[in-house]
């Protein structure tokens, strides 16, 4: 037995075969639980120690920062020596193709520079409107601008000769293609576009094709790729797959097809078997769940919908409950008491969990801010899985761009922006901001000349400090002159001069620490090019408000970042079912279970079918404990008050219903209590036609009936005048009787 063998002993026979298989394209349909992250891990492991690749001939590729991060740390703990460039080939698909256009490929050919920045989700809408403006465009929907750019995108590349409204859609592709290369930027989508057009223009080629160059930048076509939840892939990433694989490159790709959630980012519910057939792979699984209960596996086994049923491999554990509240605020309430409770218990069974190990998960975002509420008023610690972004901070979102426009002078629309902005810098108008940019004119604007000539200021490599280096957050402040550029007398200013220079003491950190190996092309790179390269890393993953907060020190007093102060257990996950993907919990309180929240109302039988396999990864997250809840008054618009038919779905027998009546019992409840309104109502209205109207007095409008009164005021209704109030103190009015 190697020492590989015994170090991966524990590895079931089905993670054995997908670890040790080198077909030439295998898909491997890993069930919820199965061990996925650590069959990848083996897997590496295995070409590279086992087989002597080396790790930068592996694209290994994945849909989130946060999963890439999670595979190359688990290679670190195993390998401690690997360093950042061997696993340059390891990140999301945009990354690679980010690295491999800065790095590999001949960008230039397609019309940017190797300093190209990468755009901002919204850049691209909102320089498709100055183009549509500037050049006199009809085009229509503009509220829906940013949607229709990306779909009809394909039907203009495929020689459609008009937008399916007819309008001059068609007409401003190419003139937005031209200003983005114009201002040296790239979309998200222009990544995998351009880097699939280079790759098969080279091809076509054969430049370089299949050389496995041994050079410190790696190869251009890998030997293996490796992918991560394949499932989530769209058309544009599948041909990316396509223009990277070589006629010798292997392939193997993990994921679930029951897990297919975000059909509105353009991912299909067949992409898992689009690859298989696509690529000829043979196909494999991991059927074994090692995450959770035996019950809650049962339960989901209820709302899988492709493959073989989940095989367990736990008891069955604690019954799934089952609760019923009035309301989303006594919800909150409870939850906040028995988090409580549960991080207080003694150790009993089925009692004690760190804050850490407790997720309270529903549908939509807006039910998180009646639990921020009630957990911030009950010293509840929790995270919230949607934090602000810094284009929600006026002052960050101002600072990062005149950062991009720094290191991207031809960022026209950056520039722009900055020197246009309302509360800080110049405040030009947009028509001197073009102007100063585009007849450079530096003695014009202190700030732009700084921006300008930022990178020849800090030229020098981040190891010589004599020619630039790595200032540090004050530097800037001041290089940027922001004590002047921020408005000393505006009222937020200190407010705003702490957070930009912990925000830009992040950057400095971010760019310069810590300082690579002589010689190596991370040690020559210059702090423009390293702050380059952190605005388009930050483009891609976005930029949470945690760039920009206190330190815990710093924040600790303040009343906004009392939820932060935490214990060793963590804080509880607060968190949408779409953001729970790929996480797991001991206790998970699913709550929302209505019809119309959960599901949603759908308009299609694909609606329908993503819903569910949103509720399949929701229970899943649960390793031993899981509650579901429902609503009698669920004041959501369009929720019904009935408990969701998952919940009917559901073998009874793994279900303790607490606090719930029965089915016959609930209905003829409600029928009772309609009919205690109702007849209340009627009872009303019959008082209210038996009452005998009260005349009265007025010496101007004559005689009226008293409508209303309080201690003040007095409303009575004259024929011909209508109603009319008047003040008691001043004796206006006087009664006449209570009879006609």
């Amino acid at each position: 037995m190697t020492d590989f063998q015994k170090e991966w002993e524990h590895l079931n026979p089905y993670q054995w075969e997908a670890v040790l298989d080198e077909s030439p394209a295998c898909v491997v349909n890993a069930c919820v639980g199965s061990g996925k992250t650590t069959v990848l891990t083996a897997k590496i492991l295995y070409l590279h120690g086992e087989k002597q690749i080396p790790l930068e001939h592996m694209a290994v590729l994945t849909f989130t920062n946060k999963a890439a991060g999670e595979i190359a740390g688990r290679l670190c703990a195993k390998e401690p020596e690997l360093t950042a460039e061997e696993l340059r080939g390891f990140g999301t698909f945009h990354s690679v193709a980010l690295r491999l256009l800065k790095e590999r490929l001949p960008v230039e050919e397609a019309g940017w520079t190797k300093n190209f920045t990468v755009m901002d989700p919204d850049e691209e809408t909102d320089l498709a409107l100055d183009i549509i403006a500037e050049n006199g465009l009809k085009v229509k929907y503009k509220n829906r601008l940013k949607k229709r750019l990306e779909q009809e995108f394909r039907f203009y590349l495929a020689g459609n000769v008009e937008s399916r409204y007819k309008d001059d859609l068609f007409a401003l592709y190419p003139l937005l293609e031209t200003e983005k290369k114009n201002q040296d930027k790239m979309t998200f989508s222009d990544l995998l576009r351009v880097s699939i057009r280079l790759l098969r223009e080279q091809k076509e080629a054969d430049v370089e094709y299949g050389e496995r160059e041994q050079g410190e930048k790696g190869a251009v076509i890998p030997e293996w790729i490796i992918v991560d939840e394949v499932q989530d892939s769209d058309s544009l990433q599948m041909d990316f797959l396509e223009a990277l694989k070589g006629p010798e490159t292997k392939l193997f790709a993990v994921g679930d097809p029951n897990q297919v959630i975000y059909s509105w980012r353009g991912t299909g519910d067949n992409m898992f078997f689009l690859l298989k057939h696509r690529f000829g792979a043979k196909e494999m699984s991991l059927p074994v769940n090692y995450r959770s209960s035996g019950a809650i596996l049962e339960a989901a086994c209820r709302f899988q919908q492709f493959g073989s049923r989940i095989e367990g491999c736990r008891s069955e554990g604690t019954p799934i409950v089952v609760k019923n509240h009035y309301d989303p605020f006594q919800e909150a309430e409870y939850l906040a008491d028995e988090i409580q409770r549960m991080q207080e218990a003694g150790g009993e069974e089925g009692g004690k969990a760190d804050y850490g190990d407790i997720a309270v998960l529903y549908r939509l975002q807006s039910q998180a801010e009646i639990l921020q509420k009630v957990f911030d008023r009950k010293n509840i610690p929790y995270e919230l899985s949607v934090k602000k972004t810094l284009k929600e901070i006026p002052v960050l979102d101002w600072l990062v761009k005149v950062l991009r426009f720094s290191v991207n002078p031809a960022d026209e629309q950056t520039g722009i922006h900055v020197l246009t902005d309302a509360r800080f810098g110049e405040k030009y108008t947009r028509k001197k901001a073009q102007t100063v940019l585009r007849e450079t004119k530096k003695e014009a604007s202190g700030l732009y000349r700084r921006m300008a000539e930022f990178q020849e200021k800090f030229s020098g490599a981040r190891t010589d400090a004599e020619n630039g280096g790595v200032p540090d957050g004050n530097a800037l402040f001041r290089y940027f002159d922001l004590q002047t550029e921020l408005h000393p007398t505006a009222a937020d200013y200190e407010e705003n001069a702490g957070l930009a220079v912990r925000f830009l003491e992040r950057v400095c950190r971010a760019c310069g620490d810590p300082v690579p190996e002589s010689g190596t092309e991370q040690s020559r790179m210059s702090f423009p090019d390293a702050v380059r390269e952190f605005i388009n890393s930050s483009a891609l993953y976005g930029m949470k408000m945690d760039a920009g907060e206190a330190e815990p020190e710093e924040s600790a007093d303040t009343e906004a970042a009392e939820h932060m102060k935490v214990t060793d257990s963590g804080r509880v996950k607060l968190m949408t079912l779409h953001a729970s993907k790929g996480l797991e919990f001991d206790k998970v309180f699913l709550i929302g279970m209505n019809q119309g929240l959960i599901p949603l109302r759908c308009k299609s039988f694909e609606q329908e079918e993503e819903e569910r396999r949103l509720f399949f990864v929701g229970i899943t997250r649960a390793k031993n404990r899981l509650e579901l809840s429902w609503y009698t008054n669920p004041a959501e618009p369009g929720v019904s008050p009935e408990y969701s038919r998952y919940l009917k779905m559901i073998p009874r027998n793994l279900l303790v219903w607490e606090n719930v009546r029965s089915e016959e019992e609930k209905t003829a409840n409600l029928k009772h209590l309609a009919r205690k309104v109702q007849m209340n109502r009627e009872e009303k209205q019959r008082q209210e036609k038996e009452k005998t109207p009260v005349r009265v007095r007025h010496r101007k409008y004559g005689e009226g009936v008293l409508v209303s009164e309080d201690e003040m005021m007095i409303e009575a209704e004259f024929p011909g005048y209508g109603r009319k109030q008047f003040l008691k103190a001043f004796g206006e009015v006087e009664r006449i009787g209570n009879s006609q």
